[in-house]
């Protein structure tokens, strides 16, 4: 899975994913009168980042609670159908409509965190998910199973937006991409943890397991101030500097950062309100075009479906232990995320993604080969290296690349006028192309294993050959485009790679 950031689709919110990535975004720069010569450096590394760092561990607590949430299919599939007499049918609406209920968490988190803060939304989603675990565990039958899992997705669809949102607005510019790819980074380790732990306990076991950095995150978020410019938008105008002098420190002078925050929420104020037809309009189809092909080639690759079953998927290769398969694949995701975000910033956007790309066909392209002498009696002794090398090889291949980058390019191709209703659409492909390729991915096994991986591997052709389209770095021309879409906020290109 990825990090899935929205706005509100009829304020025309921005998504907030240009501070995102470090230094992959553009850095805004809005101009404020000052007398004195002291500099933004200088003035960041004059306050206590103690308190930043203690709200980021308590945010992203919720990251590891939706890797949890992705990743509790995987390990249990086997035990579940088994103790519930599930049929694959209902076992993939199970491991599925996790999606769906991201996809209207998604969808209406950027107005939930608007209308009662982004603490207040990190609330409410523990206690979805905290009721999602609670109906699984309890379950007896599919219907208390699937309620269970799209409270949890609805949980996790608002977690999304709001977790890099609320890091992104309390940290200082200077410490903000660092802290915000902790996101990705801890979204990979709770679906790695839920892989390793699923391997020695009990389904309904890993579902209590659950419930942990909920509870984190609810006792936490009693320590940790609102998000400031949430309280300057709302006009808590007094709170908005309490908690912006408690991030900063007690001695830390914020005035000149509080206007900067005052000025550019007037300047997205004052910006006309994006319709959904504007997307249609010549001077952006390009990029909405780009944006949503990212998430189609993304998504059917097959991540999901590969993700959600690798253990059944080990087994029905015949590895003697699908909990092996199950184990490496937990431990091959976090280095290899954090290596990609490494390569990001030094090799660009496109490179990395025709090397991913080119990856996860190596990896399908194997892992159908599998089946495929598996299923025509020959070379049984390679078949459960075959299907093992290969998931591998995909997932390590995703994860470098293809999870990420298509967030990044979205963050910087689209105006910010629009960049809130683009990026709701975008969001809604993504999650949609989710939830088809985890619902269908059992019945495709059954009706082809070895065909199911190469229709993977043929999407995985699709996005190298349409490389060329994506842009890697916006080029003079974007970049001009841009910041005459955005003059207000006088976007420079400061750190681009």
């Amino acid at each position: 899975m990825t990090i899935k950031l929205q706005g509100d689709v009829e304020q025309g919110e921005i998504i907030g994913l240009e501070d995102l990535e470090k230094p992959l975004i553009l850095e805004e720069k809005i101009v404020v009168i000052n007398d004195n010569n002291e500099t933004d450096q200088d003035q960041e590394s004059a306050g206590s980042i103690g308190m930043v760092l203690l709200c980021t561990f308590v945010a992203v607590c919720g990251s590891f609670e939706f890797g949890s949430c992705v990743g509790y299919s995987a390990p249990t599939q086997s035990a579940i159908r088994e103790d519930l007499n599930l049929s694959i049918a209902e076992y993939s609406m199970f491991g599925s409509i996790l999606t769906i209920g991201a996809m209207f968490g998604a969808i209406t988190s950027g107005r939930i965190a608007d209308f009662i803060g982004r603490k207040g939304a990190m609330r409410m989603s523990a206690c979805f998910c905290i009721a999602g675990w609670l109906a699984v565990f309890f379950s007896r039958g599919p219907f208390s199973l699937d309620v269970g899992r799209i409270l949890t997705g609805y949980g996790i669809g608002v977690f999304s937006y709001v977790v890099p949102i609320f890091i992104a607005e309390i940290a200082p510019k200077n410490l903000r991409g660092g802290l915000t790819t902790l996101n990705q980074l801890m979204i990979v380790t709770g679906s790695s943890t839920a892989f390793l732990i699923g391997s020695v306990i009990t389904w309904r076991g890993l579902a209590l397991t659950g419930l942990v950095p909920c509870i984190f995150l609810l006792v936490g978020l009693c320590f940790v101030p609102e998000s400031p410019r949430w309280l300057a938008k709302v006009g808590l105008q007094k709170e908005f500097r309490v908690a912006l002098q408690k991030l900063r420190g007690k001695d830390a002078d914020v005035t000149r950062e509080a206007a900067e925050i005052q000025v550019y929420l007037e300047n997205l104020q004052a910006l006309p309100q994006a319709k959904l037809l504007n997307l249609f309009e010549s001077k952006y189809i390009r990029s909405v075009i780009i944006g949503v092909a990212l998430m189609v080639f993304q998504q059917f690759g097959g991540i999901n479906g590969i993700g959600f079953y690798a253990s059944e998927t080990f087994a029905s290769a015949g590895l003697s232990s699908a909990k092996i398969g199950t184990i490496a694949y937990a431990c091959i995701q976090i280095p290899i995320t954090m290596l990609g975000a490494i390569l990001m910033d030094k090799s660009g956007r496109r490179p990395l993604m025709m090397i991913s790309s080119t990856g996860t066909f190596l990896g399908s392209f194997l892992a159908g080969t599998s089946f495929f002498l598996k299923g025509h009696g020959l070379l049984l002794e390679w078949v459960p290296i075959l299907a093992i090398a290969g998931v591998l090889i995909y997932v390590s291949a995703f994860s470098i690349g293809m999870g990420a980058v298509p967030w990044v390019i979205m963050s910087e191709i689209f105006p910010i006028n629009i960049k809130g209703i683009a990026g709701s659409l975008v969001v809604l492909v993504n999650w949609s192309g989710a939830w088809a390729v985890s619902f269908t991915f059992n019945f495709l096994m059954d009706w082809s294993s070895s065909g199911t991986f190469f229709v993977y591997s043929g999407f995985s052709v699709l996005t190298v050959l349409r490389e060329e389209e994506f842009p890697c770095k916006p080029n003079s021309t974007l970049l001009n485009d841009m910041k005459r879409r955005n003059a207000k906020f006088l976007i420079q290109n400061e750190s681009f790679i």
